[in-house]
């Protein structure tokens, strides 16, 4: 732990950006929450403030940011974007992509507001967790993120009155299950909801992770009404129905995931999508031998600065479910022996190219996971629903800090005058950039006390009850 004996330079920098979202107090608070937040190891409430030295507070100011603070989490999403849109290195380009996924924010516990026992692939177990649903901007420059939306277990009694409200027949046998099997009366009623959705009133009874992603989606266009960006997705998110969302409702190109095994293409013999690869790669080799023209094309794209290619086949097909798509198969190896992905769009007229650099930039989203953790995305103790959203804004305008310090020659000129380290690259490089600033200036703070001559035993007694505080 690197004691603070002042605000480290990229959020003073920065804050003026976001002074009219708090009150003055609050304003204080959120500086330090973000210094906390890139320099502590310790990313709670009272890790980050433990690292204080000389503006020694009591841990309350910041629990009162989180849980008391009347600040707008949209306004602060609005001043951080407007910040990076200040600066040519991070504003939207006509390039740019999003993209919307999700992930775990795992705990130990369970006495946090809406944590539920969720499914972790990565363990291939359940745990207890919030599941947080991200939209995702990134181009061939930099990336951050837009906005979030925490997911809500459903509530049982909540949505047997909806669905009854919405004149919905129960089935008077499974009535039963309320007390001898709670788990399959929540399931049943799940399933009730799942297969009325499409009615609106049924829709605002429960939100799942599809439709916080189209909540998300249409926010965003609402706010960016001549934004022409694509959004690009994986295979949990290209369900037929979000699919149609984008398409007919807000006329947003996509590029969609799919599934070698359980998408078929209706208009080929209903041929499951790995079949079909396939039958094409046998097209193809045949095609070689006879000189004609071959069913997989050499494509090459941009992504982030290098040169990336593939062996594609692209062309429109009628998709089970979906109806009529542009479809791209992509293999990275040149003799087809590889797993091959397959992707859709709703624009039709679009190639391999275009297609594939598109759903490349949904990385990003999940790099962004794995550093924003690193940043304290699921680090919170704070118990309320409420103040863990605020928690992970405020991580998101740390990672948006890191971001944008990368592209800004002011602020870099001045991170680099005792830190002689590049920026490039990751928010981490960044993060620990600031960190190595952050022990300079508790080294010139020594330094210069000495200097005024106070003794080396006064000098550290408070940065050493800030280590062991």
């Amino acid at each position: 732990m690197v004691p603070l004996v002042e605000i480290p330079e990229i959020v003073r920098h920065y804050a003026p950006f976001f002074e009219s979202v708090f009150s003055p107090e609050a304003f204080c608070q959120f500086q330090r929450y973000v210094s906390g937040l890139i320099v502590s190891e310790n990313k709670t409430v009272d890790g980050i403030n433990r690292i204080f030295v000389l503006d020694v507070r009591n841990q309350s100011s910041l629990n009162r940011l989180l849980s008391e603070s009347p600040f707008s989490i949209d306004q602060l999403h609005r001043a951080r974007l407007n910040m990076l849109g200040s600066m040519e290195g991070t504003k939207f380009k006509p390039k740019g992509v999003l993209s919307l996924d999700d992930t775990l924010l795992t705990h130990y516990g369970q006495h946090f507001e809406k944590i539920a026992k969720l499914y972790d692939h990565t363990t291939d177990a359940y745990v207890w967790a919030h599941n947080l649903v991200n939209l995702h901007y990134s181009d061939d420059e930099t990336d951050y993120p837009i906005s979030f939306q925490l997911w809500e277990p459903s509530d049982v009694e909540a949505l047997e009155v909806g669905l009854k409200a919405c004149g919905i027949k129960l089935r008077e046998s499974k009535y039963a299950l309320k007390e001898t099997a709670p788990r399959k009366w929540r399931s049943y009623l799940v399933g009730v909801w799942q297969r009325n959705q499409k009615n609106p009133a049924v829709q605002q009874i429960y939100k799942s992770k599809l439709l916080l992603g189209q909540d998300l989606i249409k926010a965003f266009f609402a706010n960016h009404k001549n934004s022409k960006l694509p959004v690009t997705f994986d295979t949990w998110y290209t369900k037929p129905e979000f699919c149609t969302f984008l398409d007919q409702k807000l006329g947003v190109a996509y590029v969609g995931t799919l599934s070698g095994g359980d998408e078929r293409v209706v208009d080929k013999g209903t041929l499951p999508l790995s079949e079909f690869d396939a039958h094409l790669i046998e097209r193809h080799q045949q095609a070689l031998k006879e000189n004609k023209k071959p069913l997989f094309k050499l494509t090459t794209i941009q992504y982030k600065g290098e040169e990336e290619t593939y062996y594609s086949y692209c062309n429109t097909h009628r998709i089970k479910t979906f109806g009529r798509l542009r479809l791209v198969i992509n293999h990275q190896k040149e003799d087809l022996s590889d797993t091959p992905t397959f992707f859709i769009s709703n624009r039709k007229m679009w190639q391999a190219k275009q297609i594939t650099r598109i759903r490349r930039h949904r990385w990003p989203v999940e790099v962004y996971h794995e550093e924003g953790k690193a940043d304290g995305l699921d680090q919170y103790q704070v118990r309320s629903f409420e103040a863990i959203g605020k928690h992970i804004a405020l991580v998101s305008v740390t990672y948006s800090l890191l971001r944008a310090a990368q592209h800004d020659n002011a602020l870099i000129r001045k991170l680099r005058r005792n830190v002689h380290t590049a920026l490039e690259g990751s928010a981490g490089a960044c993060r620990r950039n600031t960190q190595a600033q952050t022990l300079w200036v508790l080294a010139c703070f020594i330094q210069t006390a000495l200097a005024q001559g106070q003794t080396l035993k006064d000098i550290m007694q408070p940065i050493l009850a800030t280590v062991t505080r």
